[in-house]
């Protein structure tokens, strides 16, 4: 086919992925989320197991060693049938913990220890190369296989020339959407659903062509047994050692690649889809497998010799004339390689910036604040790591000039990510497993895989010398890479996993029985062994009035967002039964602010921060946190002390709040009444006199004229506060009369801004708008919103102090609901005197600066309520910020 049609082909291909993944990410942000989160898409997701390996590899496998390639696939079915709990169990304590990648589970149950963090992603980064380099080396085997040079002579370019365009097309998909936001648990709908789609156009595709094979190139499943039987691969020989082996690694590689741990545990969006995936997914992997052997037999069978067993699946449909078919295989492959490159990236970049970038940079910053937009940096941080990821992959392909056999490349990435397996396990099945256990056992193990089968891969000289392999370093024999303590009869890659291992779990329980765990490593061990106790808690390592609620809020806004923010500390502070301020900073609300912030920048990088703003002891990136010196038995023990203690002190608290707000309530009430009489006598008293001058008669005509307005301009003052006194007695008592009808949200601003600019006309004051937000039709009562919205207009004209006002108009809708917010860039409003400022004897204490009665924002808030909706003062925003929300349709109320 001409080189030009297939590259046509795989932009057409990616431009339908692009579409599926927009369209889905489109249906989760309007909360439509329904099939997004069915069990069907969460099980074709773990077909990300299945990767280029499997679609090329897996035949060239079965051609080169016999059934030995059924263990990568019965490896991971024994995990799902008989390791389901095990599964299961870390499903829900990644749910719990909120952890965005197995970085953050390890770092998260030994302590929050970023140390660790940092270990694993080193290994999974370094153990993912092999891998992303097996992917590129099959999409371009592929290209070169199946393009053919055009008509007008151009040929296709190299291998190493497509490899640099795949490697560049994948890291451009997966940073569009796999890095547009921080989601608070790192779920990314667009690109679960397009490999969901990837996972079934593989499968059709490698199942056609066996189909191809049993029934159109051989006379049917009869005739395919003994074509098998008479076939070099009926004489293999089972080797029990091996093939104990290869279950081992396949086993723990379906729970430890970063990949698998990003589909099976943070995208996991409900814990029972596993009870489907325990059987649906081993079905997908026996689908998979069912003719890889007929396809191996028949490409041994009537191709070349020394044709690439890798490329059966390509080589024989183009053999036979099956250009259509050669087409959905090339695609089928095309699919299983980028599905594997986009989430592995993406989980490795999630790892690299949530312990690397982000310690490093909070060890760097001078000051406590969390200055600067965080979410900037972690986005920025992880699209970088995704460009490094791959161009890792890339430079492994070139180093190691590309292996004849996919599957060696694979089984090298299977035994590197194993080293966490003990960490994992005995972390959440043991309480006695340490931070020191874990970080001596990964380091071991990654250091000896590394020798022994990671950088021998490269091939003799190119890393290690080649008098290394056959003295040994400095000529100690022992020491080989390929005979570790003298042993040279192991297969390498059963040698390297043997040690690895082996010493990894010694030096993971050596170092584990020899320290105690502190004391934040016993509460998070608590909770990790016993997550299915409902009665274990949260680890409660905070203390009350460690941190500023102004402070949490503006670092929360930074890293997820305004709006996620402030709904989150609402809630919290509702909670509390606090509506209206910012909730108090008590030990639960930090612990759950913690975790919700672990799922944007990871548990270590949340803990370190909140740290920081607390005032704790030193932070650094090996130890993030300082803890109580109390014994883990006793903290429980306090612990249900104090949850009847601070719901005495909840009551308490309340209560001397209330007292409070009626005691200032009191005192404005007496200020209000005298505002009134001086509000009512001072127009009243003007009107009596000039009236009584009038009176007297032989006044010049112009001061009679000037007398009469200036009675009627008091009589008007004296008419409007009236009108207020008497306009909020009936929208308190809830009878006034709503004029109902659709109004343009766009032009209700518009009229407020017309009428509130006689407000003080001669300053210079900024609008900041965005006007196609605002083009949306409510049904309300348009001249009673417009009201609300002149006053608060006015009041940023009146009380804003900046030297260059600005007012910031934004809107937004959620639901049936929608919310517009007036935040200005003064001062804003004192804290003391935000929980008054909507009652209606409250005025500010600078009487000369607050002007009138003090009753616009109390009668604000009656509008409001009339109108179904509510006015709300936002701390934390710079300036006075004022909520208005209001449901898009108001029904008239019956009777």
């Amino acid at each position: 086919m001409p080189f030009n049609i297939l590259v046509l082909s795989c932009l057409a291909y990616v431009i339908f992925l692009f579409g599926v993944a927009w369209a889905a990410e489109r249906r989760a942000d309007r909360g439509r989320l329904g099939w997004l989160q069915s069990p069907l898409i969460y099980t074709l997701s773990l077909s990300i197991y299945c990767t280029a390996w499997t679609f090329y590899g897996a035949v060239g496998y079965a051609a080169r060693s016999g059934l030995e390639f059924l263990t990568i696939y019965l490896g991971p079915t024994i995990v799902f049938i008989g390791w389901w709990w095990i599964l299961r169990k870390l499903v829900r304590i990644g749910r719990q913990q909120r952890v965005t990648s197995i970085a953050d589970l390890i770092s998260s149950r030994f302590g929050k220890s970023n140390l660790l963090g940092v270990i694993v992603t080193v290994i999974a980064v370094v153990a993912a190369t092999p891998y992303i380099a097996l992917q590129l080396q099959s999409v371009t085997l592929s290209f070169s296989v199946f393009a053919s040079p055009t008509d007008d002579g151009f040929s296709p370019p190299g291998t190493e020339a497509t490899a640099v365009w795949v490697a560049g097309g994948l890291a451009l998909f997966t940073i569009l959407f796999g890095t547009r936001n921080l989601d608070a648990k790192e779920q990314h709908h667009g690109i679960v659903t397009a490999i969901a789609v990837e996972a079934v156009v593989k499968l059709i595709a490698l199942i056609a062509v066996g189909v191809f094979v049993v029934w159109f190139m051989a006379d049917g499943p009869a005739d395919m047994i003994a074509r098998i039987d008479a076939s070099e691969i009926a004489d293999w020989n089972l080797q029990p050692g091996r093939w104990a082996g290869l279950l081992f690694a396949a086993g723990a590689a379906v729970i430890c690649l970063p990949r698998m741990f990003q589909v099976m545990v943070v995208e996991n969006a409900d814990e029972r889809h596993l009870a489907t995936a325990s059987w649906a997914f081993p079905l997908y992997l026996f689908a998979m497998s069912l003719f890889i052997v007929p396809i191996a037999v028949m490409g041994l069978e009537r191709l070349p010799a020394g044709a690439n067993p890798d490329m059966f699946v390509l080589t024989l449909p183009l053999a036979e004339g099956q250009g259509a078919l050669a087409m959905l295989a090339f695609l089928g492959g095309f699919s299983s390689a980028t599905s594997m490159v986009i989430v592995e990236s993406i989980a490795l970049a999630t790892m690299v910036s949530n312990h690397i970038v982000m310690p490093v940079w909070l060890r760097l910053r001078p000051s406590r604040a969390v200055s600067g937009d965080v979410r900037r940096l972690v986005l920025l941080s992880r699209r970088i790591s995704i460009g490094v990821v791959l161009g890792l992959g890339y430079a492994y392909y070139r180093m190691s000039g590309g292996s004849t056999a996919l599957a060696a490349i694979g089984l090298i990435a299977f035994v590197g990510v194993a080293q966490f397996l003990p960490a994992m396990v005995f972390g959440i099945f043991w309480r006695g497993a340490t931070r020191i256990g874990a970080a001596l056992g990964m380091t071991v193990g990654f250091v000896v895989w590394a020798y022994t089968l990671f950088l021998p891969s490269f091939g003799a000289d190119a890393v290690i010398p080649a008098m290394v392999f056959i003295d040994g370093p400095w000529g100690i024999g022992w020491l080989r890479p390929r005979a570790l303590f003298g042993v040279s009869t192991m297969d390498p890659l059963l040698h390297a996993l043997f040690w690895s291992m082996f010493l990894n779990t010694a030096a993971f329980l050596t170092g584990s029985l020899l320290t105690f765990p502190g004391p934040v490593e016993r509460m998070q061990g608590a909770a990790f062994v016993r997550v299915f106790d409902t009665t274990t808690g949260s680890p409660r390592g905070w203390q009350r009035g460690l941190a500023e609620p102004e402070d949490l809020l503006v670092m929360s806004q930074r890293i997820m967002g305004d709006e996620d923010a402030l709904v989150f500390f609402e809630a919290e502070a509702k909670g509390q039964g606090k509506a209206g301020y910012l909730p108090d900073p008590t030990p639960e609300f930090m612990a759950r602010l913690e975790r919700r912030l672990a799922g944007s920048v990871g548990a270590a990088t949340a803990h370190a921060m909140m740290s920081q703003l607390a005032g704790r002891a030193t932070v650094t990136v090996e130890d993030l946190m300082a803890v109580a010196s109390e014994s883990a038995q006793i903290m429980e023990y306090s612990a249900r002390l104090e949850s009847q203690q601070e719901e005495v002190t909840r009551t308490a608290r309340a209560l001397r709040e209330a007292n409070e707000k009626l005691m200032q309530l009191s005192i404005q009430k007496d200020a209000f009444l005298s505002q009134i009489s001086h509000e009512l006598r001072t127009p009243m008293t003007s009107i009596r006199a000039f009236s009584e001058i009038l009176t007297e008669g032989d006044l010049p005509p112009e001061l009679v004229a000037n007398y009469g307005r200036i009675i009627h301009d008091e009589a008007k003052r004296l008419t409007r506060l009236l009108d207020d006194l008497l306009d909020l007695s009936v929208l308190e008592n809830g009878t006034v009369q709503l004029n109902l009808g659709l109004s343009n949200l766009s032009q209700m601003i518009d009229r407020a801004l017309a009428s509130a600019s006689h407000t003080k006309p001669e300053r210079s004051f900024i609008i900041h708008r965005d006007l196609p937000m605002e083009n949306i039709f409510i049904r309300t009562d348009a001249d009673r919103l417009v009201q609300v919205f002149i006053n608060l207009i006015s009041n940023a004209r009146k009380y804003c102090d900046a030297a260059s006002p600005e007012l910031r108009i934004s809107v937004r809708q959620k639901g049936g609901r929608v919310t517009v917010d007036f935040v200005d860039n003064g001062s804003g409003i004192a804290k003391d005197s935000q929980a008054l400022i909507f009652e209606k004897f409250a005025r500010l204490t600078d009487q000369t600066r607050a002007g009138g009665a003090g009753l616009g924002l109390a009668i604000c808030r009656e509008v409001m309520a009339n109108l179904g909706g509510t006015i709300t003062y936002l701390p934390g925003q710079g300036g006075a910020a004022f909520r208005v929300a209001v449901p898009l349709r108001l029904e008239r109320k019956a009777g």
